[in-house]
């Protein structure tokens, strides 16, 4: 079994999907690992360092012949140039990696039509068992902790409580919107530098979270609202409930030096939680930074990947990518989640794609020339897939000397 791993190329991704501490692990369980030159070298991995674990330094074309190709973005989140960038690409190929599902499901639509079976990582189930797979929950807690480094270069103030000769400096005050991943890592991180924090989410379950990471718990007076969907994530509420919830949060905002804001729900437009108006009422200097921005933000003055300074001196940043600004970890732990991943389909030096194990079957996006994901099914208006109708003939990639027909044991498709 080969496994073949990608350079980048979407603009100021600096990322790798696998890192050489990861190898060993892989090559035990019967892999080969052939990287693109150069894959790892933005984020701290040169070749040499790949080549010592036993990698094969390759040109692209070796990489895309392998029989699982990863990817940090590929497809839908790779930008519309990327499917070309891959011509290569057989039509037995197995693509694994972040691949915007929900936004851009044609994208997979796109991947079924040519053959290819792909993985779509964002799309790992909330179960135990998947934790150490969750690549979200991994690339959130660098952006939770990246965000607040941001906010205390902008802002024009200490973050600490500080006594000193020259008086006694207040601390900075930081409100974080969204107690999920990103939020807490964000709550932690100021808390570290000295902040007083607080925090907001939709779910009240979340208020011994936010209290364990030393951030005080806002409650809102707003009617009580399921906030989560069947996969742990949160969902799309009414209209009317983000109006008065808007109205309410002003008041906090107006009085923080610092807001972060997290509320992104996957395939939606961010909610708006922010107005322009609750932004013009926070004091001279503050800072909001918007990690919903990639999808309109929940800011209502946010632009993307921009900086905006208000005329009442309120600066506004809409990173979309900040687990790219820390590479070399970001890396490390993305690498780790697949990697786990990939061992719990590979069987006798095989990739044995078992429909029975939950975690396989949620993110199986296209399979044997079908979008076989029952939401990107519905999101694309196809038909469900009847339960006489296989997801695609087995693909369970074979060993070194074995024809793909041999039986590799698993359960298949």
């Amino acid at each position: 079994m080969k496994i073949g791993v990608l350079k980048e190329t979407f603009p100021g991704e600096r990322r790798v999907s696998l890192v050489p501490t990861s190898l060993p692990r892989l090559r035990k369980a019967g892999a080969e690992i052939i990287v693109e030159a150069g894959a790892g070298a933005a984020a701290g991995y040169p070749d040499a360092r790949y080549e010592a674990e036993g990698a094969t330094i390759a040109d692209r074309d070796r990489v895309l012949a392998a029989d699982v190709v990863l990817g940090v973005r590929i497809l839908g989140s790779a930008g519309a140039e990327w499917t070309s960038a891959i011509e290569g690409l057989s039509a037995e190929a197995i693509l694994i990696g972040m691949c915007d599902p929900l936004g851009e499901a044609g994208a997979i639509a796109s991947a079924a039509e040519r053959g290819w079976t792909v993985f779509a990582l964002e799309l790992i189930p909330r179960i135990t068992r998947a934790q150490r797979m969750d690549v979200l929950s991994s690339m959130a807690t660098v952006a939770g902790y990246r965000a607040v480094l941001l906010a205390a270069v902008e802002l024009p103030r200490m973050f600490p409580l500080l006594m000193t000769a020259a008086g006694t400096i207040t601390a900075a005050r930081v409100f974080v919107i969204g107690a999920g991943v990103a939020g807490l890592q964000a709550l932690a991180t100021a808390k570290r530098l000295g902040a007083v924090c607080r925090a907001y989410d939709v779910r009240a379950a979340t208020r011994e979270q936010v209290e364990s990471v030393g951030a005080k718990f806002i409650e809102l007076s707003l009617p009580e609202e399921s906030a989560e969907d069947k996969g742990g994530y949160a969902k799309q509420l009414a209209e009317e409930f983000y109006q008065k919830q808007r109205e309410l949060m002003a008041s906090v905002v107006a009085e923080s030096d610092v807001v972060i804001t997290t509320a992104a729900i996957p395939g939606k437009p961010s909610p708006l939680l922010i107005t322009k108006a609750a932004v013009e009422g926070m004091p001279p200097g503050s800072v909001v930074v918007d990690l919903a921005a990639e999808r309109g933000g929940n800011c209502e003055v946010t632009q993307a990947d921009q900086r905006v300074v208000t005329g009442g001196g309120v600066t506004i940043l809409g990173p979309t990518n900040l687990p790219s600004e820390v590479p070399y970890h970001a890396s490390l732990m993305f690498s780790n989640n697949v990697t786990n991943f990939l061992l719990n389909m590979i069987q006798e030096g095989s990739i044995v794609i078992d429909l029975d194990d939950e975690i396989i079957r949620e993110t199986l996006a296209a399979r044997g020339g079908e979008v076989v994901q029952p939401r990107l099914r519905s999101i694309l208006d196809l038909p469900p897939l009847s339960a006489a109708e296989p997801a695609g003939e087995d693909r369970s990639t074979p060993n070194e000397g074995e024809s793909p027909e041999s039986d590799s044991g698993g359960t298949g498709g």
